[in-house]
C-alpha cells in the first residue's frame, strides 16, 4: 500500500478543498432536522479524491445524501457497506465520480464522507440530512448541538476495530480550519417558544407570528467553526405528555415500519412530592474519574470540586469508592467502604492530589473491575462516570454497561468539546441512568448534583406500557422496554399501527410503574389521525431506534456477527433510507460521458479538535500514528505546527478491506503528562463556597473553629461571641453555615442543597433549642435576613 502525504500540507500551501459548510435547522416541538451543504471546489490541476471525518449526534438518523456536480444532482442509495465500497472502488477506477458516506463501526457518531474523482477546477455540493431527538436539560431546555469538533479518540491495545484501518483522519487546532461555516434554525412549537439560547453568538431571535410558536435565528456572522455550536430551545409548558401519528410513505408495503402509521410519545412523569422529598439513606456510590491527559487543566480542576460537593452530599451509612483511568487505573479504597468521617476524609486527601497524569483513556478494564466486584445486600449501585469522551472502541464499552445493567443504575458526563455524545449518552441509556454535557463555560457541579438527585430518589421499578386501541387496529412496540423513568424527565416510546378502524379514531395509552412501593401510572389520549404534511421524521427515528437495538443484539459476547441479526439491519436501513453501520450511502454521476483522466490525489479533510497547549511557544499537537497494524509497532510521530500526518494515498490500488477511515487516535505508548506539567496554571485561591462545603463533617455539621470563622469571612472572636450561651458550638456552628449558604448563595442552591439537607437532618437529631434565638443572633453577625423556615428548621 503506497503512503502519500495528504491533508493540511502548511508547508507546500497545497489548497484544501472543502470550502464551507452551510447548515439549517428545522426544529418541531422536540425534533430536529438537519440538512448540512457541505461545498468543495477542487483548485489543483489534477482530479482527486477528498476524505472528511466528522461527527455527528451519536443518535442521528441520517436519511439523505446527494451530491450536484455543474448541473447534475445525483442522489445517493443506501446498501450493503461492502457492496457500496465496492460500486465507489469501480466508479473511480473507470473515471466516474462517487460520493461515499459511511458511519464508524467503532462509534456511531463519527461518518466519513469520501468525494471521488473531483476534475480539476470542479466544484461539488453535498447535502447531507438528518433527524435527531432533542435531549432535555436540567433547566428544561431542549438542546441541539451540531459537534464541530472531532477529537483524537484513544484506541486501547487489543481492543476490537484496532486493525484494519487504511485512511487515518488529519485533526488541526481549531484556529486552523480552513472552511467557514453558516448556521440558521427554524423553530415550531404547538406551545410558545420563550427563548432561544447558544454558547455562541446568534443574531436576536425573530418571532414569526403573535403566538410566538415560531422563530428563527442564526449564527451571528464571523463566527469560526472552532467549537461545537449548542442551541438551548425553551418552551413554556415544556412538560406536557404528548403523542404525534405519522401516516406511512404512500409508496410502501402496508404492514411494513414505513408503509404503516407510525406513533411517537413523548411522556414525562410527574411523582408524588411526599415521595420525592424523601432522599435514600442507602446504596453504593462508585465514581470512576477519566485523568488521561486530555482532562488537564480547567477539566480535572472542576472534576476534583465535583467530587467534593457529591462526597460532602452522601448519605451516612451508604457505601462508596473513587475509581481513576488512563492507560491503567486506580482505587481509592480495594473495595467500596462504609461512609463515615475517617472514610470521607481519607478519600478528599486523595482526590485533592489527582492530576490529569495517567495517559490514555482505557475505560473499559476499570469498568470490568467494578463489575466483578460482589454487590453489598440492600445497598444499589450507582456509577457516575466522568470523561471528556474520547474513546475509540464505544460500542464495547455500551455493551459491557448493558450486560450489567440489572446489577447498577450509570449516570455519565461528557467534559468539554467533542465529548463523544455516542458513548455519554449510550452510558446513561444502558445503564438505566441520565446523561448530562457540560460544555465551554458550563459549571459542572449544578448539573452533577441533579443527577446524584436522581440516584438518591428511588428507583422506578416494573414500567409497562399498555395500549387501548379501537378493534382491527393492532400495535407493534418499536422502542426497547423503558429501563428507567425520573421525575420531570422526558420518555420517547415509538410504536407502529397496523390496520385501520371504522369507528373511534382515538387511542389510550397506559404507562404503569412502581415507585417505592407504590403502584402508580400516566394516561395519554391521543387521536389516530395522522398529523398533515409531518413527512417521515418520526418513521426515521422509529427505523433509528429499531436498528440500533438490532445492532446491538448482532454482537455476541463472543465477538461473533449473528449473520441473521445482520440481514435484518440492512433490509431496515435500506427500505427506510437510514444509514446502519452495515450499509452505506453510495451515489454515482452516472451522466458524466468522457472518463476523468490522471492520477488521482487524495485530500484529506482536518477536523478541529480542543486540544492545543503552549510549550515552548508552540501549539501542542496530538501525535496520531497511522492505524493499520499492531499498534505496539507504530511508529511514533513528531508533533509539527498543523501538519497532516502519514495518509494512505486513495487510487484504484488502495484496498477497501479495512473499511472507512478510523477515528482519529492517540498512541497508548503517548504519556501528556510530562509535556502537560508545563501548562498546569497556579493553584488559584478556593472560591468561599467551597471552602465552606470542605469545612463540612460526614455527619452533616460543622466545628466552630478559626477555619469555619475564616470561610465566613470573620475572625474566631467574632464568631464565637454571640452564640447563646446554653447552644452547643457545631450547633452554633452548623446554622451559622446555614445561614450563609442562604443568606449569600442562593443562586448556587442546587449544588449545597443535598449536603444543607444533612445538615438540617443533623440538627434535628440533636433536638437543639434555642434555635430561633440562634437564627436571629447569626443573621445579625453576617449581616443576613434568613428565616428559619427558610433554612428548614
Amino acid at each position: 500500500m503506497m503512503v502519500s502525504c495528504c491533508g493540511l500540507i502548511t508547508s507546500q500551501k497545497e489548497p484544501v478543498p472543502l470550502k464551507s459548510v452551510e447548515v439549517e435547522l428545522e426544529v418541531k416541538d422536540h425534533v430536529a432536522t438537519v440538512v448540512s451543504t457541505l461545498n468543495y471546489h477542487n483548485q489543483e490541476d489534477k482530479p482527486l479524491e477528498a476524505v472528511f471525518v466528522f461527527p455527528l449526534p451519536g443518535d442521528a438518523a441520517v436519511c439523505h445524501f446527494s451530491a450536484t456536480v455543474g448541473q447534475t444532482e445525483i442522489v445517493a442509495e443506501v446498501k450493503e457497506k461492502q457492496e457500496a465500497r465496492e460500486e465507489y472502488d469501480d466508479a473511480l477506477s473507470s473515471g466516474q465520480q462517487a460520493f461515499l458516506l459511511e458511519e464508524s463501526e467503532q462509534s456511531p457518531d463519527v461518518f466519513s464522507l469520501s468525494v471521488g474523482s473531483l476534475p480539476p477546477g470542479e466544484s461539488a455540493s453535498i447535502r447531507l440530512e438528518y433527524v435527531t431527538e432533542l435531549a432535555v436539560q436540567a433547566d428544561e431546555g431542549l438542546r441541539f448541538l451540531l459537534p464541530a469538533v472531532l477529537n483524537p479518540r484513544y484506541q486501547p491495545q487489543g481492543s476490537v476495530g484496532s486493525e484494519g484501518s487504511n485512511v487515518q483522519v488529519t485533526s488541526v487546532p481549531a484556529s486552523l480550519v480552513p472552511y467557514t461555516l453558516s448556521f440558521s434554525a427554524r423553530v415550531s412549537s404547538p406551545r410558545p417558544v420563550s427563548k432561544v439560547e447558544s454558547s455562541s453568538p446568534l443574531d436576536p431571535v425573530q418571532y414569526l407570528n403573535t403566538e410566538q410558536i415560531q422563530a428563527t435565528v442564526k449564527l451571528a456572522a464571523g463566527h469560526k467553526f472552532d467549537r461545537d455550536v449548542e442551541l438551548l430551545i425553551y418552551y413554556k409548558d415544556a412538560h406536557q405528555p404528548s403523542a404525534m401519528v405519522e401516516a406511512g410513505q404512500a409508496s410502501s408495503q402496508p404492514g411494513s415500519l414505513m408503509g404503516d402509521p407510525v406513533v411517537m410519545l413523548s411522556l414525562y412523569p410527574e411523582f408524588p412530592q411526599a415521595v420525592m422529598s424523601s432522599v435514600a439513606s442507602s446504596g453504593e456510590f462508585v465514581f470512576l474519574l477519566d485523568r488521561s491527559g486530555s482532562m488537564h487543566g480547567e477539566r480535572i480542576k472542576n472534576a476534583r470540586d465535583t467530587l467534593l460537593l457529591l462526597l460532602k452530599s452522601l448519605p451516612l451509612g451508604c457505601y462508596f469508592n473513587i475509581y481513576s483511568f488512563g492507560s491503567s487505573f486506580e482505587h481509592i479504597f480495594p473495595k467500596s467502604e462504609e461512609y463515615n468521617q475517617k472514610t470521607m476524609e481519607e478519600a478528599l486527601k486523595k482526590v485533592e492530589e489527582m492530576e490529569a497524569n495517567l495517559g490514555g483513556t482505557e475505560i473499559l478494564k476499570p469498568l470490568k473491575h467494578i463489575y466483578r466486584q460482589p454487590s453489598i445486600p440492600s445497598q444499589p449501585r450507582q456509577l457516575f462516570v466522568f470523561t471528556d469522551g474520547e474513546v475509540g472502541n464505544t460500542k464495547e464499552v455500551i455493551n459491557l454497561v448493558k450486560q450489567n445493567s440489572a446489577s447498577h443504575r450509570c449516570f455519565s458526563f461528557g467534559i468539554g468539546e467533542g465529548a463523544s455524545s455516542a458513548l455519554i449518552n449510550g452510558l446513561a441509556k444502558e445503564g438505566g441512568g441520565h446523561a448530562q454535557f457540560i460544555t465551554g463555560a458550563d459549571r459542572m457541579q449544578p448539573k452533577v448534583m441533579q443527577s446524584l438527585r436522581f440516584a438518591l430518589q428511588p428507583s422506578v421499578v416494573d414500567v409497562s406500557v399498555k395500549w387501548d386501541l379501537p378493534s382491527g387496529v393492532s400495535v407493534t412496540a418499536l422502542s426497547p422496554p423503558i429501563a428507567a423513568l425520573f421525575q420531570g424527565q422526558r420518555s420517547l416510546v415509538y410504536a407502529q399501527f397496523t390496520g385501520q378502524s371504522s369507528e373511534a379514531s382515538e387511542g389510550c395509552v397506559t404507562v404503569a410503574y412502581s415507585l417505592a412501593g407504590h403502584p402508580s401510572q400516566t394516561q395519554l389520549h391521543f387521536s389516530l389521525k395522522p398529523a398533515e404534511d409531518s413527512g417521515l421524521t418520526v418513521h426515521r427515528l422509529a427505523a433509528r431506534t429499531v436498528i440500533r437495538s438490532l445492532e446491538m443484539e448482532v454482537r455476541e459476547p463472543g465477538g461473533q456477527e449473528d449473520a441473521g441479526g445482520k440481514k435484518k439491519v440492512v433490509e431496515l436501513s435500506v427500505q427506510s433510507g437510514v444509514s446502519s453501520v452495515f450499509t452505506a450511502f453510495i451515489a454515482v454521476n452516472k451522466s458524466n460521458s468522457e472518463a476523468i483522466q490522471g492520477p488521482l490525489l487524495c485530500r484529506t479533510i482536518p477536523t478541529p479538535r480542543m486540544r492545543a497547549c503552549k510549550v515552548l511557544g508552540a501549539p501542542y499537537l496530538m501525535r496520531m500514528p497511522v492505524m493499520s497494524c499492531d499498534m505496539a509497532q507504530l511508529p511514533q510521530m513528531s508533533p509539527m505546527m498543523g501538519l497532516a500526518f502519514g495518509q494512505t494515498s486513495c487510487s484504484m490500488d488502495r484496498q477497501r478491506a479495512g473499511g472507512m477511515p478510523e477515528l482519529p487516535q492517540m498512541s497508548p505508548m503517548m504519556d501528556q503528562s510530562d509535556t502537560l506539567e508545563s501548562c498546569r496554571p497556579k493553584q488559584p485561591p478556593r472560591d468561599p463556597l467551597l471552602q465552606l462545603v470542605s469545612l463540612q463533617k460526614a455527619s452533616g455539621c460543622w466545628l466552630l473553629d478559626p477555619h469555619l470563622a475564616a470561610a465566613l469571612g470573620k475572625t474566631s472572636e467574632e464568631v464565637e461571641k454571640p452564640k447563646p450561651a446554653s447552644v452547643k458550638q457545631d450547633v452554633w456552628a452548623t446554622i451559622l453555615a446555614l445561614i450563609w449558604l442562604h443568606g449569600f448563595k442562593m443562586d448556587a442552591q442546587e449544588e449545597w442543597e443535598l449536603l444543607s439537607m444533612k445538615a438540617v437532618s443533623w440538627l434535628r437529631a440533636q433536638k437543639a433549642s434555642l434555635v430561633t434565638q440562634c437564627v436571629e443572633a447569626g443573621n445579625a453577625l453576617l449581616g443576613c435576613n434568613v428565616q428559619k423556615d427558610a433554612v428548614g428548621l
